[in-house]
């Protein structure tokens, strides 16, 4: 009797278990943006409000806005690459080498997170235009809108973009190809900031 108990509590959790799905396939592995210099452990800064330059997240078009990684097959056609999946969305990828790019070259205070928590003068934002693969000129492309809100009434804008030529359009080719156009872009804005 003590069984057909057991097995009447677990009947439901095992029916369940039946209409679950907790994800897909994870696939083989996933793609990140790895800066071309970091800042060494135990560095840091202190700097007075007005000459610290806080990242604000970027803003970044649907397509954009998800792990997988798109391909501009026409004007107007877009797919995704596939097997090709970001390790966190591309806006957070790019808004983190950005930060540790102008970090490394100016030795600058830069505070990037959602909510800085600072009341820095000095704002980064912008928008994330491509961040894809091209199969029109077999490119990955990365471009970049960046508006500065400098101290004062001061704005500034500048595009910047990056493209790195891809042999063969898979993700052994293109993640590469991304991160080195993505650090290309994040060096861009760090010279254009100063």
């Amino acid at each position: 009797m003590t069984n057909a108990i057991k097995l009447a509590a677990l009947a439901p959790v095992l029916l369940l278990g039946g209409c679950l799905s907790l994800g897909g396939e994870a696939p083989d592995s996933l793609l990140t943006l790895t800066p071309t210099s970091l800042a060494p452990a135990g560095s840091g800064a202190s700097a007075a409000s007005d000459t610290a330059l806080a990242i604000v997240e970027f803003d970044v078009p649907k397509a954009l806005d998800v792990t997988r990684v798109p391909v501009q097959v026409t004007d107007t056609q877009l797919a995704y690459l596939q097997d090709a999946v970001w390790v966190e969305r591309p806006g957070r990828l790019f808004r983190s080498l950005v930060a540790e790019t102008v970090r490394t070259r100016s030795g600058r205070m830069v505070i990037d997170g959602d909510d800085p928590g600072i009341g820095a003068s000095d704002r980064l934002h912008g928008t994330l235009r491509n961040f894809g693969y091209d199969a029109r000129t077999r490119e990955a492309v990365v471009t970049f809108d960046a508006v500065r809100n400098g101290t004062g009434a001061t704005v500034a804008t500048q595009r910047f973009e990056a493209r790195v030529p891809v042999a063969v359009a898979e993700t052994a080719f293109v993640g590469p190809a991304l991160n080195e156009a993505a650090n290309d872009v994040a060096g861009q804005v760090a010279d254009w900031i100063g």
